[in-house]
């Protein structure tokens, strides 16, 4: 069959080609015997492609013209040689024969070459006739003899799934081709469109017409229905169609048309096909072919068709068949035919094969239908052929695989051939569908398969009558499976060679029907329709046809096997081809296969089920069962092994599990609601990944923590604390902490192995304890802000001396330790504004980093009997993110404690960051002069510039969202510092009524310094920091009286612990802030309430410059905290014992008594 089409194929395309070139202007003459310009008569199956083609190089440089006769001429010459082709190795050769069936090379000698030229063919002389076209006849019928004997061997058992399982009929005795059976069918075609009284014109008509455009008419065939709608009666247009489809030359059309109108005329009965050769072989000569060899061979064909249907069907053969066979001898042989015998003679035998066929004809008929002839049982075979011949016609020869637009017209003349081919409605219906499913199976087009499944559908649909099914079940064809020859009926063997057909295609329908899955759908209906295929005991097959309302038990069963083969022969291709894809993608051959077998899972829940569901049930059933079981089957060794998480058990696992979840997906789709999670798992087994995984994830986590806090620590230990960029402020090493962390959320999360809440908790301790490592070490770093306050000078009285004390007496100094001092150089205010945008980073990449757990936690399957569950199968992602959030909150719960100390840590940097400004950068300006000696020589106006220089720094490296909070912080050390010389200024710091308005002044300029005129911070903010400075500064301008009276109130109303030398612990009814502003009160009745008092010295008598002049070469640190000048109140207690603690704090004062 293949080289049939193949064959068939070459002749279209020659055709096409010798078309073109006939048609294009490329070659302007033509030369005919008859030197015509009409090429109406020319068969194009005759001329040399390569003459053309040589005479269009020719036409191009020489001028040549195209001479009909040598291209004749050129084509039977090239016949006599074997076909050549060009290879890389040389040239090749073709046999003509079957090289299976030619036997063993001949023993004798090889006859010598003719060297004399071939004899032209051109005209049809008898004198011209040679021994060399009789031997080459003789030699063309012992080939189709070796093409019989072949044929019978051969048989037709179907085991080539690209074509449909042949029908069987009898074989043809005469070894009639595909040609052969082809212009027969025209034949009869034209005899029955004819004599059914269909009108066309008239050949001369049609001839004019044609002069013109012979061949552009193929080309534009179609324009030209649509353009010039074609009459009732008019069916000349379709006729040429069917001429093109059946690919009969003009010339030759012509010869049956006259011949065959010529005899219809005579007649009005019914014709048969020995009628229609013998009067074609009567009417026609050898002077009508334009060659000797192509009469030969119409010749040998009507004989051939003559002996197939009157001897060789039928039986018993008897004398008179014998001799009809020795007269169609005679026909066949040339030499005696056309030399020997006399004209007369010629038609003696014809009127003998005549009488006899008529007498054939006559016979009785076996079942009384209405036209039955003899023939229609007798050569049923050929009858069959022919008109399948005829169907095929609707096919398109020029666009391979559709439908001429004229199909339905060309049918509809097809028909008129039924009373001479013994065709019923039922079986047109039946061969047309068998047609159309031929054309699918070669083409795979789609609407072949749906219009064969239509046909099919209307032959079960038809009532035949009695009689009509006895003829139909006479139809024998038989078909051999497995080795075995089945005889059938026409209508059963079609059906069971469609059923086989598809019955093939689904025992592995993964594999034909995945690229184009709406074919499987099609093909089910398809076998559904025509009936299932079973054997029974004696080897014999039948048909089970389907209901669609009641699927039986054999149907159900049968379809189970599919599934079960189709899911077997699909594991096996992917078992067969993981080593090469193993090697390929460097992955473990068991992820590839579960991969692959998870693609086979897809397909069959998507595309094949919802299709099988309806015939097989248990569909999804058998195929997850059974592949869960065969995957198991290769994973079980490997889960015994696994000791670590490898590369391997990485690639392993997931795919594992992954493939699991499409199975219980599967088997879940199949059973509907009506499974529990017990039944699933002793159908399938699980294969317990969770249970394997766990405590191997908890190893590499334990490696992973031990690793994580090693590259902390290295990382904490380069880092310079400078800003990695102006937009990223914050220190390198918390990148590379949060890189690191990321890495090992990442690596956890795509191991997409099973996991429990404990392998959750596992990941977050092991990024809590790299975070609290880095926030401890940051800490650490830090020094207690007391450090930075100057030590309280010791409390004196003003008086004014005009005799200068040469030996005063220094203040008290104490130095830091090595270790601060060196914890404050290196907390510059650079590094701290890189400190603080470190742990705000660290604040807003861990809610981040949370965020992106909880949302891949949430896609975790876990390895519980939840995964079991459908709901848990099918459960949305919005309602895995509010499961996964009540139930892992508390392990979450761990970051918080992070948070509240990166909190406490901003915090503690922050007012760190402002203390250090005023206290330790600005402590020589602001602190120590600021006020020293005179109020008007020393105002804050002096201060203001570098304290701006500190904040644009701070605002050049800080981040934004902390840049309020710095300066914050140091506004209110400035304003603690301003306090700070109002009270603790020392015996140089003294001020008077007349001071009290330019320390207003100065007050109101740090404020509004600090508001810069509403871009900076709150005004409501920095009045309620300047609130204590103010109502100090309303202590300095009340009288002393007033004064000295609050001071004697208060020591009757001292608050219990108060720790007053802290900033900002201070407050107005204070005994230590009221003696403070004595002490530094420019008046005469203050300093006599002091001396009288507390004895305390003159500030003349100490040297504060001291303090000034050590602290720039080693900073002083006065303890505020634990070491104050001031004093701790407590209440209800007499004025002796707080004098004592006044004493105990200045040791300056000496105890008095009251």
């Amino acid at each position: 069959m293949e080289i049939l089409r193949l064959r068939e194929r070459y002749r279209c395309e020659r055709r096409k080609l010798l078309d073109f070139l006939l048609s294009t202007s490329l070659i302007k003459e033509f030369r005919t015997p008859s030197d015509d310009v009409d090429l109406s008569g020319v068969d194009l199956d005759t001329i040399s492609a390569d003459y053309v083609l040589d005479c269009i190089r020719s036409v191009l440089f020489l001028g040549r013209k195209l001479d009909i006769s040598e291209a004749t001429k050129k084509y039977y010459d090239e016949l006599g040689y074997p076909a050549m082709i060009n290879s890389p190795s040389g040239s090749s050769y073709l046999l003509i024969s079957d090289p299976l069936f030619s036997g063993s090379p001949p023993q004798r000698v090889p006859p010598q070459i003719d060297l004399n030229p071939r004899t032209s063919y051109s005209s049809c002389s008898l004198n011209q006739s040679s021994t060399s076209v009789v031997e080459e006849i003789k030699n063309s019928e012992e080939e189709n003899e070796v093409r019989r004997t072949a044929a019978e061997t051969a048989s037709c058992e179907p085991r080539n799934d690209a074509v449909l399982p042949s029908l069987g009929f009898p074989v043809l005795s005469t070894g009639l081709s595909d040609d052969d059976l082809r212009e027969t069918a025209y034949e009869i075609f034209i005899a029955s469109v004819i004599l059914s009284g269909v009108h066309v014109y008239s050949f001369e008509d049609k001839k004019r017409e044609k002069k013109t455009r012979i061949f552009s008419r193929l080309r534009s065939r179609r324009e030209k229905v649509n353009s010039q709608p074609q009459s009732t009666n008019d069916h000349s247009d379709l006729l040429d169609i069917m001429r093109v489809q059946m690919q009969i030359s003009e010339a030759m059309n012509t010869l049956i048309w006259r011949r065959l109108t010529e005899f219809t005329s005579r007649t009005c009965e019914h014709i048969d096909i020995p009628q229609i050769s013998l009067e074609l072989l009567s009417g026609i000569c050898k002077y009508d072919f334009h060659n000797e060899k192509s009469f030969i061979q119409w010749k040998k064909r009507q004989a051939n068709i003559l002996e197939e249907v009157l001897y060789h069907s039928v039986s018993p053969i008897t004398a008179e068949h014998v001799a009809i066979r020795s007269s169609l001898k005679k026909i066949r042989d040339s030499e005696e035919w056309n030399i020997r015998m006399y004209p007369s003679e010629n038609a003696d035998v014809l009127l003998v094969i005549k009488s006899f066929a008529s007498k054939l004809s006559s016979a009785p008929v076996r079942f009384g239908i209405q036209g039955e002839t003899y023939n229609w049982t007798g050569g049923y075979h050929l009858n069959l052929k022919l008109y399948e011949t005829l169907l095929s016609s609707v096919f398109d020869i020029l666009e391979e695989g559709q439908l001429i637009e004229e199909a339905d017209e060309i049918l509809a003349l097809i028909k008129l051939t039924w009373s001479t081919l013994g065709i019923t409605q039922k079986m047109h219906h039946l061969l047309y569908g068998w047609v159309l499913s031929q054309k699918f199976v070669e083409t795979g087009d789609l609407q072949f398969l749906e219009y064969a499944t239509s046909e099919l559908q209307k032959v079960l649909a038809s009532e035949d009558g009695r009689k009509e099914a006895a003829y139909l079940d006479s139809l024998i064809c038989s078909i051999v499976i497995n080795g075995r020859k089945l005889d059938h009926s026409l209508l059963d063997a079609v059906f069971v060679s469609i059923s086989i057909w598809c019955d093939r295609k689904l025992q592995d329908y993964h594999l034909h029907f995945s690229e184009k899955p709406i074919f499987f759908g099609r093909v089910v209906t398809l076998i559904t329709l025509v009936g299932v295929p079973t054997a029974d005991e004696s080897g014999d097959i039948k048909l089970t046809r389907a209901d669609t309302e009641a699927v039986s038990e054999m149907t159900s069963m049968h379809f189970k096997g599919y599934v079960e083969n189709s899911i077997q022969a699909a594991y096996k291709r992917a078992l067969k081809a993981i080593d090469r894809k193993s090697e390929t993608e460097k992955r473990h051959p068991l992820a590839v296969l579960a991969d692959d077998l998870k693609m086979i899972v897809e397909r069959q829940s998507t595309v094949f089920n919802p299709v099988l569901l309806h015939w097989c049930p248990a569909a999804g059933i058998i195929s997850s069962t059974l592949l869960h079981q065969l995957y198991g089957d290769k994973l079980k060794p490997f889960l015994e092994k696994v000791s670590f998480l490898s590369e391997d058990v990485r690639s392993v696992l997931p795919a594992a599990d992954m493939l699991e979840r499409e199975l219980i997906q599967l088997y879940y789709c199949a059973h509907g609601e009506d499974r529990s999670p017990s039944h699933v798992t002793k159908d399938l087994n699980p294969y317990e990944i969770g249970e394997v995984s766990g405590p191997v994830i908890l190893d590499w986590m334990d490696a992973q923590n031990e690793h994580i806090l090693q590259w902390t620590e290295r990382a904490f230990h380069l880092e310079d604390w400078e800003p990695l960029s102006f937009q990223q402020r914050q220190a390198a090493s918390i990148i590379e902490v949060f890189r690191i962390l990321e890495e090992a959320v990442d690596q956890f999360f795509s191991l997409k192995i099973p996991m429990d809440v404990i392998h959750l908790q596992s990941l977050l301790c092991v990024i809590s304890q790299s975070l609290e490592t880095y926030l401890s070490k940051v800490i650490n770093q830090s020094v207690e802000k007391n450090h930075l306050f100057p030590a309280a000078p010791a409390l004196t009285r003003h008086t004014e001396t005009l005799i200068s004390i040469i030996k005063k007496k220094p203040v008290d100094c104490a130095f830091l330790t090595e270790e601060v001092l060196n914890k404050l150089n290196n907390l510059s205010i650079s590094k701290l504004c890189v400190i603080l945008n470190t742990l705000q980073y660290i604040q807003s990449q861990i809610a981040m980093l949370e965020d992106g757990i909880r949302q891949s936690w949430a896609h975790v399957r876990l390895c519980s009997d939840n995964r079991w569950k459908r709901e848990h199968l099918r459960r949305p992602l919005t309602e895995g993110l509010l499961w996964c959030s009540e139930s892992v909150d508390e392990l979450f719960s761990t970051f918080n404690s992070i948070r509240r100390t990166v909190v406490d840590a901003i915090n503690r940097f922050c007012d760190f960051a402002g203390a250090r400004v005023v206290f330790w950068d600005l402590r020589d300006t602001f602190l120590f002069l600021l006020y020293r000696g005179n109020v008007e020589t020393a105002r804050l106006e002096s201060v203001l510039p570098q304290l701006d220089t500190a904040l644009d720094q701070i605002c050049a490296l800080i981040a934004d969202t902390l840049r309020d909070s710095v300066v914050l912080s140091v506004c209110r050390a400035s304003l603690e510092g301003y306090v700070w010389v109002l009270l603790d200024g020392g015996p140089s710091r003294v001020f008077s009524e007349d001071d009290i308005q330019m320390l207003q002044e100065d007050l109101n300029m740090l404020k509004d310094f600090f508001v810069a005129d509403g871009e900076g911070l709150p005004q409501a903010v920095v009045e309620k920091e300047a609130y204590l400075a103010l109502q100090i500064m309303k202590l300095y301008s009340l009288n002393t009286e007033t004064v000295i009276g609050m001071l004697m109130s208060a020591s009757e109303q001292i608050s219990m612990g108060l720790d007053c030398s802290k900033p900002g612990t201070r407050h107005l009814e204070d005994a230590h802030t009221l003696l403070r502003v004595l002490c530094h009160k420019k008046d005469k009745e203050a300093s006599k309430f002091l001396k009288r008092q507390y004895q305390l010295p003159k500030s003349s008598e100490y040297d504060d410059t001291q303090l000034n002049e050590s602290s720039s070469v080693s900073p002083l640190v006065s303890d505020l905290f634990k070491r104050s000048a001031s004093i701790n109140w407590t209440s209800k207690r007499s004025f002796k014992s707080i004098k004592k603690k006044l004493k105990d704090a200045t040791s300056e004062i000496k105890p008095a008594a009251w």
